[in-house]
């Protein structure tokens, strides 16, 4: 098992807990590269105004303006996300998008540009501190219940989307609850319901069932914080959060059983994500050059436009609808998770179709950066790549422009795949 030197290693911490490196990040040592990522600092760029909307009822002229207002507040979200996570440097932008993939929620259902925000925000500002308090923030969000029918869970009617999602893809995986703890933890997210037009959710009373419930072995009447954290105390929670921040951070296969053991201690009782990334980014293993992932598609592209120095307020409307549409062509489209389950993994990314999808974009990106490398090597420093396979190098070889030097090294498997 080969090891990273000191320059790839740093180039993985920004691959994997930021969006890729900038020109000058491989510069510094891997401490200091690591200390940056988990410094957190204040953004500059201005979060939306929103507001939230009431249903729009019947009225056909009224639904048809709700719609196209919804949707251009959705292509806002979009472009200000996007815009984020290029311009930011720490670890926050990323922790964010995991969140999201985590306690997926799209805006397809739950149709409300202003909870979609409020949800992000959460995870932005809780993501990188204790799970507890994220977990208990997202049980009762207002997009999070929109999105698994929170609002029809009430006593002698109880909806089990919400409980069994939370313990089977939240907190606790397949395996570690029964159906009778599904119900019973439906029974005790009763009540929990928010209108469109408000800006939090609330518990209502009267649709509460506030008999004592079963879960996982204690009984009590349950509120949402009690039931959190009753499922979070289970041992095996602590390694399935573990378990996902690995697999999306730094390689599908699960971590041996030491180097697991090793990480929930570092989760410890405030459940620590930041501590839990400092202990991966000290595992031996995340410098093994066989610890490879396929960057998602908003990875390989906000990090193409970190690489190639691309403003994205540079970015005139027709660019900015041509990357949406490539990144949709390519299968991801932030605030559009397929489902409660997120996003795909590894191979799912290269598809013939999104490898075109891929080639467009790159092109697009190619032509308004500053850079013109003219061969192999100056394109490998510009995206920081450790080194071109000869099947690559030949390819670049034969292409003569710098925009194209630079779509076809982008495309190409040593930039797609982090490795």
């Amino acid at each position: 098992m080969a090891d990273l030197d000191e320059r790839a290693a740093v180039r993985r911490l920004h691959d994997r807990f930021g969006f890729g490196p900038r020109q000058g990040d491989l510069d510094r040592g891997f401490d200091a590269a690591l200390d940056r990522l988990l410094t957190a600092v204040p953004a500059t760029t201005p979060v939306p105004q929103l507001t939230p909307q009431a249903a729009p009822g019947k009225d056909k002229k009224a639904k048809q303006e709700a719609n196209a207002r919804r949707a251009a507040e959705e292509k806002v979200l979009q472009s200000w996300w996007l815009g984020r996570m290029v311009s930011t440097d720490t670890a926050t932008e990323r922790l964010t998008w995991f969140w999201h993939g985590h306690f997926a929620t799209s805006e397809q259902k739950v149709r409300s540009p202003f909870h979609m925000l409020a949800q992000n925000e959460t995870f932005r500002r809780l993501g990188a501190g204790g799970f507890g308090e994220l977990a208990k923030a997202l049980v009762v969000d207002p997009a999070m219940i929109l999105w698994l029918d929170g609002n029809d869970n009430r006593a002698g009617a109880p909806n089990e989307n919400l409980a069994r999602e939370f313990l089977e893809l939240f907190t606790l995986g397949i395996g570690h609850y029964s159906e009778t703890d599904v119900r019973e933890a439906a029974r005790a997210l009763t009540g929990w319901t928010v209108k469109r037009d408000s800006d939090t959710a609330k518990l209502d009373t009267r649709r509460h069932d506030a008999k004592p419930q079963t879960v996982l072995g204690v009984t009590t009447s349950f509120t949402a914080e009690s039931f959190v954290d009753t499922v979070l105390a289970k041992p095996e929670s602590a390694a399935f959060v573990v378990g996902r921040l690995w697999s999306r951070l730094v390689s599908d296969t699960p971590p041996q059983p030491d180097v697991l053991a090793r990480l929930v201690t570092a989760y410890g009782a405030g459940r620590d994500v930041t501590a839990v990334l400092r202990a991966i980014a000290a595992e031996p293993v995340f410098r093994s050059a066989d610890t490879t992932l396929v960057k998602q598609p908003v990875e390989w592209a906000v990090g193409l436009l970190r690489a190639l120095d691309v403003r994205w307020e540079s970015l005139d409307d027709k660019a900015a609808k041509q990357l949406a549409t490539g990144l949709r062509g390519m299968g991801q489209v932030p605030f559009r998770p397929p489902s409660v389950g997120g996003w795909a993994a590894g191979g799912a990314w290269l598809t013939t179709a999104a490898g075109v999808a891929r080639l467009g974009v790159a092109r697009l990106l190619a032509a308004r950066s500053g850079s013109k490398p003219a061969d192999a090597e100056a394109v490998r420093a510009l995206l920081s790549v450790d080194a071109w396979s000869d099947r690559t190098r030949e390819a670049l070889a034969k292409v003569d422009k710098p925009e194209d030097v630079i779509a076809v090294a982008a495309c190409a498997p040593e930039y797609v795949v982090s490795r």
